[in-house]
């Protein structure tokens, strides 16, 4: 079947969908930075050595907020005791360490890799039962009630840190990296540092899947239907409270995975580390567009950027410099990069 159109020399096929227009615009705001800040910064080998190191701190930052964009964006919860699982899983993965002493002094990146990748595998776990409980304890009671919920989970993220301090004491805790990862490879005047160049690997990983599983199984299309209509995809017979205690789970195993690189990458652990983190999280989330992984990534890249350049070339205002970038991008576009969430 085919529909003749007024004036048109051609048909067009009635089942034909109209293209989807892709928005490029803001995956060219990270490179036009990067290229701003050259000229300013001067030295290229300095410019590169800077640019890695912010690629590295926005995939662990990355990393730290999909976990609560998945939650907002999918379930409409907004999670204030997200930094718990930050910190809890950093503090299971330093224990687990512990153990692991020897696989960690050792120079073998392979045994080294084995420690972290247990330490990593047991804190995600750990994260994940922690918001199972976190879901069926204090959140649920207070589903669509964002007030609420703002409340009651800052409330667990407080309860949250003392227990930290019981279990674990108060003081500060050191968090080495593994002798394997410690250094940087040097390519004539320009440092890569080994532990950073494993963060972009993993972060880009962490990107890759969830895209992958949101847009290419069926769960992600089951968990999306779920977002858009509910008592639809209820009546079709799946449970969709279940997908969405998934989610929650998910969206903690990825805090506490955050939660580890955070810990290496400062190598000092406490247990307000991740309330620390959470106002970067909250700003990337905001400049990303709520929900949208794709915009958590991008903006998570753009607040390393700025905040790297900003402290090597204007220190004074590196703490601002975040807030600045998120209010410029929200006079751009009020709903963030990559909106998805329409609330």
């Amino acid at each position: 079947m085919t529909i003749a159109t007024p004036g048109a020399s051609t048909n067009v096929p009635a089942d034909t969908l109209p293209a989807v227009r892709r928005d490029f615009l803001p995956i060219l705001l990270p490179i036009g930075l990067a290229a701003a800040a050259l000229p300013f910064i001067g030295n290229p080998s300095t410019w590169v050595t800077l640019t890695i190191a912010a690629l590295a701190m926005g995939m662990m930052i990355f990393v730290i907020a999909s976990g609560l964009t998945l939650v907002f964006g999918l379930m409409d919860v907004l999670n204030f005791g997200h930094g718990a699982f930050i910190a809890v899983g950093a503090y299971i993965a330093m224990s687990v360490l512990a153990l692991l002493s020897g696989w960690m002094q050792v120079d073998s990146l392979g045994w080294n890799l084995t420690a972290l990748g247990l330490a990593v595998t047991v804190a995600m776990i750990g994260t994940g039962l922690l918001g199972w409980a976190f879901e069926r304890i204090i959140v649920r009671p207070v589903y669509g009630q964002h007030l609420k919920q703002i409340l009651i989970t800052m409330g667990g993220l407080i309860v949250a840190e003392q227990m930290i301090h019981v279990i674990w004491g108060g003081d500060q805790k050191a968090m080495p990296l593994p002798a394997g990862l410690r250094g940087a490879f040097i390519v004539g005047d320009i440092a890569f540092e080994k532990f950073r160049l494993l963060a972009v690997v993993v972060g880009l990983a962490v990107f890759a899947t969830m895209v992958l599983v949101l847009n290419r199984t069926k769960i992600g299309l089951l968990i999306r239907a779920g977002v858009e209509n509910s008592e639809m995809v209820e009546a079709l017979g799946y449970r969709i409270r279940r997908l969405f205690v998934g989610v929650f789970v998910a969206g903690s195993a990825l805090a506490g995975l955050g939660g580890v690189l955070w810990a290496l990458y400062r190598e000092t652990l406490t247990a307000a580390i991740g309330g620390d983190v959470m106002v970067l999280v909250f700003i990337v989330i905001i400049i990303g567009g709520l929900g949208s992984v794709g915009g958590c990534f991008l903006g998570a890249i753009l607040v390393a950027l700025m905040a790297n350049y900003t402290a090597f070339l204007v220190p004074k205002v590196a703490l601002a410099s975040n807030i600045l970038l998120m209010v410029g991008i929200l006079m751009w576009r009020p709903q963030g990069l990559y909106p998805v969430a329409k609330r």
